[in-house]
């Protein structure tokens, strides 16, 4: 009997040290958009990262919303996640979420776009800023000083498109560009081509085009396309449908983000932050200008 005994607490101790074993930390990532082909390929990168290091990763989209994007992470906190990876919809609108992450003591690491306010342990992100003249370096670069130059703005609010812009002013400043129009078309490829159509038709003399993102450039090249004109063209992010018009002569170039680093990075982060060590407060995702 004793034998029996002694068998049977094995038994349930070794099931419950393979339930310990089995059990694993859950990481929440919510991510701005699904939609776009950029955060997709960064959540593939996370997704990868936490599997490899034995995470459970949550992921919510926010559809472009900050109040889905607060539900999401209302959302998480109940679910017993160790951190909170965001990437955000509104730098300034997301600060509602991280506070409520903040109040839950669920450490916040922010990927591509950062947090106005609340307190995030870590920022994951290209140098924006540094993209934004390369850009404008580039078109310098094909076309001189002086050029005849439209931007597509990106989602007003977000830091990608205060950054971008920002480095872009500094090469329209060094180079002396005429800007003849800059205006929104939220990161939307559909966007992108009805205010490239609507800037065509009223500013004809256009030259060359930075696009925040490649959604809004590959959307500005059928518009340019459909006019029959020739406009260089540069767009922001590297994706995967950015890089093929590089390649194919479309899209003069892209400066190219890695989203799947990004995403792996913030797991990496993450998984130092849950075993209480140090992380850095910003880290730095090196960018490329991909041409032909």
């Amino acid at each position: 009997m004793k034998k029996l005994t002694l068998l049977a607490s094995a038994v349930i101790l070794g099931s419950a040290v393979s339930q310990a074993v089995v059990a694993k930390e859950t990481i929440a990532l919510a991510v701005s958009t699904l939609d776009n082909p950029f955060f997709v390929t960064l959540k593939e990168g996370a997704e990868k990262e936490a599997d490899k290091l034995g995470y459970n990763l949550v992921v919510l989209d926010s559809q472009n919303d900050p109040a889905k994007e607060l539900a999401n992470v209302e959302d998480v906190t109940v679910r017993g996640a160790k951190v909170l990876l965001i990437n955000p919809t509104d730098s300034t609108a997301v600060a509602s979420a991280v506070r409520m992450a903040n109040q839950k003591n669920i450490p916040v690491i922010t990927l591509d776009r950062g947090a106005a306010q609340g307190k995030v342990v870590s920022h994951i992100a290209s140098d924006n800023v540094a993209g934004g003249k390369m850009a404008g370096d580039f078109i310098a670069e094909k076309l001189g000083d002086n050029a005849k130059v439209i931007q597509l703005e990106g989602i007003a609010g977000t830091s990608a498109a205060r950054e971008r812009g920002e480095g872009f002013k500094q090469a329209v400043e060094a180079h002396k560009f005429d800007v003849l129009a800059s205006q929104p078309a939220d990161f939307d490829r559909t966007k992108g081509l009805n205010v490239m159509e609507n800037l065509l038709t009223a500013q004809p003399n256009v030259q060359a085009v930075f696009a925040q993102n490649d959604e809004m450039a590959l959307g500005a090249i059928r518009a340019v396309q459909a006019a029959n004109k020739s406009v260089l063209i540069v767009g922001f992010d590297g994706t995967d449908d950015g890089v093929k018009a590089v390649k194919s002569g479309k899209l003069a170039a892209t400066i190219a983000q890695q989203p799947e680093l990004i995403g792996a990075l913030g797991v990496q982060t993450a998984d130092k932050v849950i075993k209480g060590e140090a992380v850095e407060a910003q880290i730095p995702v090196p960018l490329k200008v991909v041409s032909q």
